[in-house]
């Protein structure tokens, strides 16, 4: 793919590193040198990265993304799980009150560790794939204020961020919109979410739509962080998105570099 040609220094806030060769797609995808390549092509000179799925908890993928992004132009994320299911059906309330934390979960002390060190900016959660943590987690990601991306979707649409996540002390960063795979009426959801709560932010990760892309950078300038979703989408078709959009070019700015920077510094200038 060409390289991109734009005068915007443009930082990333969600991209994925699969530290384990045997559960890569296919050669090239999740890599650390592929991920660097590929920035490198749309001009984006910092990447949030964090681990896949795994089923026996993190702690083994997130140090292991730690040291790949060591030397590199990434930004290690820990992702966290736990045992409490996203679902708001009656049946998934009753299983979440008898829900307890297992060894592989997250723990507050797991929380800590990752927070005071110094690999680790902030933390990712994926509530569809991986539950949600319970109370005592929450309790010390707030302690530590460090951003949480929060993948949101179907299962784990604006409505649950909110009722979940978004009365704890620290910033909420939504993936998506909201939204995967495109729900548009989610996406517009998670836009009224900024009115309600000042540190909660949507990333541009995987959004194919202009419409609620240009509202939210239009109505809130400073909560709409750039994300590419690499390397499920290469971020020279991310980036391209964005700047194809009809929104001044200050309003690029600081979806590209200025609002992921005050939210995560470590992607700071």
């Amino acid at each position: 793919m060409l390289e991109l040609e734009h005068g915007f220094r443009v930082v990333d806030v969600h991209a994925r590193l699969e530290p384990d060769e045997e559960r890569r797609p296919r050669e090239g995808i999740g890599d650390p040198e592929g991920l660097e390549r590929e920035m490198h092509q749309a001009g984006v000179v910092r990447a949030v990265a964090a681990p896949g799925q795994r089923d026996d908890g993190y702690l083994k993928a997130n140090n292991a993304v730690a040291r790949m992004s060591v030397g590199r132009p990434l930004v290690a994320f820990a992702r966290i799980n736990g045992a409490r299911n996203p679902g708001e059906s009656a049946g998934s309330r009753l299983r979440n009150l008898a829900a307890s934390r297992k060894g592989h979960h997250t723990s507050p002390e797991d929380v800590e560790q990752y927070a005071y060190d110094d690999r680790f900016a902030g933390f990712t959660l994926h509530p569809a794939k991986d539950g949600l943590p319970d109370d005592e987690v929450l309790d010390e990601l707030s302690e530590t204020g460090k951003p949480l991306l929060v993948h949101g979707g179907t299962t784990f649409p604006p409505e649950a961020v909110e009722r979940a996540l978004l009365d704890h002390d620290f910033p909420v960063i939504i993936g998506h919109f909201g939204a995967h795979p495109l729900q548009r009426d989610l996406m517009h959801e998670a836009i009224d979410l900024l009115d309600r709560h000042d540190d909660c932010y949507l990333d541009t990760s995987t959004v194919r739509y202009r419409d609620p892309l240009e509202r939210a950078i239009m109505e809130h300038p400073d909560r709409v962080l750039f994300g590419s979703g690499a390397p499920s989408v290469h971020p020279n078709v991310a980036v391209m998105e964005i700047l194809t959009l009809d929104v001044p070019e200050d309003a690029m700015k600081k979806v590209f570099s200025k609002n992921p920077g005050r939210v995560v510094e470590e992607l700071a200038p």
